[in-house]
């Protein structure tokens, strides 16, 4: 007699789940025709008013976000004209023979080699430039200089980033040393949060610049 209520009792509480299923199932059906507004899964926080930041204040992400973080990235060899290990080997190959334009630092060339590179890691992801969401950059001192260039990096910068007007959606024009403002090497709105510092030494003889960032995937490009 136990058996056989416990078997009534069993069925009766499936048929009640099988009951809620289709009901769910049912009210899914009934509101996959209405359009969905596609949400971001990163958005910048910007200060009210300002149309060309650098940097955001802040980012806020998502629970549902996949994130990708690389490791710390610096320039690549290009220039073999300079001795191995010379921060000079590290000016990329767009400046032939290592012959750097008027104005054009060292740092502000490594800075433009290893954002080349952060961006060939994040293709190898499915990502891009715009999908970085934080930068977290690392300066040596130049040789002769008791300073990091901060200046030089964030000119190499703007090359990659935050180079558009949020308000009109206009290119930003970018200087590359002291040259006139001109198109920046990749237009990019984005404005990640970021911290730039100088450091004693890095890891690579030459290196003035090492970077690392986090970069979110679109919702509907998500991995895992």
């Amino acid at each position: 007699m136990k058996r056989n209520t416990l078997r009534t009792a069993t069925l009766a509480a499936s048929l009640a789940t099988a009951a809620v299923v289709l009901t769910a199932c049912s009210s899914e059906s009934d509101d996959s025709d209405a359009p969905s507004e596609p949400t971001a899964v990163a958005q910048a926080v910007i200060s009210p008013g300002e149309t060309n930041p650098m940097i955001a204040e802040g980012v806020t992400i998502s629970s549902g976000a996949t994130v990708y973080k690389s490791s710390g990235l610096g320039p690549t060899a290009s220039n073999s004209a300079a001795p191995q290990g010379s921060p000079e080997s590290y000016i990329p190959s767009q400046f032939s023979g290592g012959a750097l334009p008027e104005g054009v630092t060292i740092t502000e060339a490594q800075g433009i080699n290893v954002l080349e590179n952060i961006r060939a890691n994040l293709e190898l992801q499915g990502l891009t430039l715009a999908d970085v969401t934080t930068m977290r950059v690392f300066l040596d001192n130049a040789p002769g200089s008791d300073r990091a260039d901060y200046a030089g990096w964030n000119r190499a910068y703007r090359q990659f980033f935050a180079n558009t007007n949020l308000e009109t959606g206009d290119t930003e024009l970018v200087p590359l040393g002291t040259a006139d403002p001109a198109a920046p090497l990749e237009r990019n709105e984005a404005r990640p949060s970021r911290f730039a510092l100088e450091v004693g030494s890095l890891p690579v003889p030459g290196w003035l610049v090492e970077v690392e960032v986090d970069a979110v995937y679109p919702t509907d490009e998500a991995v895992g």
